[in-house]
């Protein structure tokens, strides 16, 4: 799936974008959640650090504008942002700084109200602009913001695919679910995928999943894949303060070879090793 996919309605007037063209440009994702704090950056993160070692080009786009913060947990000091493209003379390739393993970082800005605010004519030609660019790349992960903005939905809408993280707390299920609905009855996507974040095992990764699928079933009509969970590490909040990935930081951590399982899966199609039993349970209740 591409960029540009074509919509059959917009969402939140303004906030979806029209169909350019056909694309013939990088696979597009969207990482996005209902709520803040599920560790959606950090995944976006590791995720492009492990598709980079497995020999993708790969361009991580922090699209949480005016609150960007993959630049931080990277360790980088990007000299410029988006808000140098949309308010300055700055091009988005201008713009691109280099990070680790090779992928190139967009920051969305940082601490800038007018980007956490842009009108529809900004928006627009942001997209315009960033559907331009990265053509050399095979990937762009886009981490968007959290909740259901116009700018998150734009971004959401814009991408070809969408991950939505959830943790098993239930105001994560709850805007997770939310954000599966908007999705769902605007005719966003016709599918998403699903990380479980912060599980303690696989089989609260499972009840995770259950619910969320139960009511999809029952009141949504969405197809959901999951991609696969990540266990509560807490080697996760010592690289994010290290401002080292945890995939580099400690590579053989839990969750790092999670979200390279997890990364495996979106470039390969292997579903990640897990607990016995698990991917044939999740057969019984995805398919």
């Amino acid at each position: 799936m591409r960029l540009w996919q074509p919509r059959t309605r917009s969402i939140y007037r303004g906030a979806a974008v029209k169909k350019e063209r056909p694309a013939a440009g990088p696979r597009a994702i969207a990482v996005t959640s209902g709520k803040g704090g599920v560790g959606k950056t950090s995944l976006v993160v590791n995720l492009a650090l492990c598709m980079s070692k497995m020999g993708r080009k790969v361009t991580l786009f922090d699209a949480d504008l005016g609150l960007a913060n993959a630049e931080v947990m990277l360790g980088i000091v990007p000299p410029y942002s988006l808000y140098e493209v949309l308010y300055g003379n700055k091009t988005i390739e201008e713009i691109a700084v280099q990070g680790p393993l090779g992928i190139k970082v967009i920051s969305g800005g940082s601490g800038l109200l007018e980007m956490a605010n842009l009108d529809r004519n900004r928006r627009q030609h942001l997209f315009k602009m960033f559907n331009q660019c990265c053509f050399g790349d095979d990937i762009i992960l886009i981490d968007t913001g959290a909740g259901i903005s116009k700018n998150v939905l734009g971004f959401v809408a814009a991408a070809g695919e969408v991950i939505i993280v959830v943790t098993p707390e239930p105001t994560s299920l709850t805007d997770a679910y939310a954000m599966i609905k908007i999705l769902a009855n605007f005719r966003v996507h016709s599918e998403v995928s699903l990380v479980v974040n912060r599980a303690a095992d696989s089989r609260e990764a499972m009840h995770t999943l259950g619910k969320i699928q139960v009511a999809a079933n029952r009141f949504l009509d969405i197809k959901l894949n999951f991609l696969g969970w990540i266990p509560e590490d807490r080697l996760v909040s010592q690289a994010i303060k290290s401002q080292r990935p945890l995939c580099l930081a400690s590579p053989n951590a839990h969750a790092s070879k999670s979200v390279a399982g997890i990364a495996r899966f979106l470039l390969e199609g292997v579903p990640p090793a897990s607990g016995e039993g698990f991917w044939s349970k999740l057969i019984g209740l995805f398919g």
